[in-house]
């Protein structure tokens, strides 16, 4: 494959979530093109442009079967980083995991694909739909996400960060409320909207986040852990009051093929639009200035590497 773009996730940046597997070369939310093939693949030719998932599920195992793609521990193999020019793929990948892109996405819209299919999961197990007040911690570009697809579903969106760009930024998302995270959140949302959250998408790591998703979720609602503390953080969950509330904690991590497709159909209809995430384009050769910008946050949504 050669590599057209390549997003910088936040996982890339989180020292606990790669060290383990380092040294490796990172990236995953890819756009690229075939250039060469083996003598046995048949499906793909030169110059077809299509995108690769970072790990691939069997199909066939019990988590599989029960919808847990992200469980799958039948296929070990995962895509080689595609922060480089060239990429090779393994055969299993080639087998079950390659998607061709549609006329209507673009590479850089390509490296959305995999994030958006994780929030689209997320929101799917949350059983997000229209009427919902739902409450986004976190403005990043999967908070902003959450924000788009929410949305589009018909849901009231709040959204809190503690960076106004990122705000404003939610505000443009489809936000109809948002809030500084370092004003009184849950005070404001129930100023803004009533009552407390149906359903709250942590997108955050920090403590005070999590802390706030406790606070705001109402009666009978869902709070999803999209991101977590590092594993050294204790977290409190307020469970006698749960439980008296009926309040549910889900958590989601990453995305199976039902969800590619779906992320790549609201995409390619427009339903989803994603471009005007992008703040940063870098050549390979400034990847580490792409890494400052992502671990800082303060000056990026979307930063991608275009080799």
């Amino acid at each position: 494959m050669k590599i057209h773009a390549c997003g910088i996730c936040g996982s890339d940046i989180v020292e606990w979530y790669r060290l383990p597997r380092a040294p490796l070369v990172q990236g995953h939310e890819i756009g690229a093109e075939v250039a060469a093939v083996g003598s046995a693949v048949e499906r793909f030719r030169p110059g077809d442009r299509v995108f690769i998932p970072p790990k691939i599920p069997c199909g066939s195992c019990v988590y599989c079967v029960n919808g847990h793609f992200p469980q799958c521990t039948e296929v070990k193999e995962r895509l080689p980083g595609a922060f480089a020019e060239y990429l090779l793929v393994p055969g299993i990948f080639v087998e079950k995991g390659i998607y061709s892109l549609p006329d209507k996405i673009s590479y850089e819209q390509s490296t959305f694909i995999e994030p958006l299919a994780c929030a689209a999961r997320a929101e799917r197990l949350a059983r997000v739909k229209k009427g919902h007040t739902v409450l986004v911690v976190g403005c990043g570009m999967s908070g902003l996400l959450h924000v788009k697809l929410a949305a589009a579903k018909g849901c009231k969106v709040v959204a809190v960060d503690v960076n106004p760009m990122k705000l404003e930024f939610a505000r443009k998302a489809g936000a109809a409320v948002v809030i500084n995270g370092a004003d009184d959140v849950a005070g404001r949302l129930i100023a803004g909207n009533g009552r407390k959250a149906d359903i709250v998408l942590l997108c955050s790591s920090a403590r005070q986040a999590v802390n706030e998703a406790w606070r705001c979720v109402d009666k009978g609602g869902t709070v999803v852990l999209f991101a977590v503390p590092g594993p050294e953080e204790e977290v409190v969950i307020p469970v006698n009051d749960f439980w008296m509330k009926e309040i549910a904690i889900l958590t989601s991590y990453y995305c199976g093929p039902p969800d590619i497709i779906e992320a790549m159909a609201l995409i390619e209809s427009g339903a989803v639009t994603v471009e005007d995430l992008i703040t940063h384009r870098l050549p390979l050769e400034d990847i580490v200035e792409g890494f400052r910008l992502v671990s800082d946050g303060r000056e990026s949504i979307k930063v991608i590497i275009k080799p």
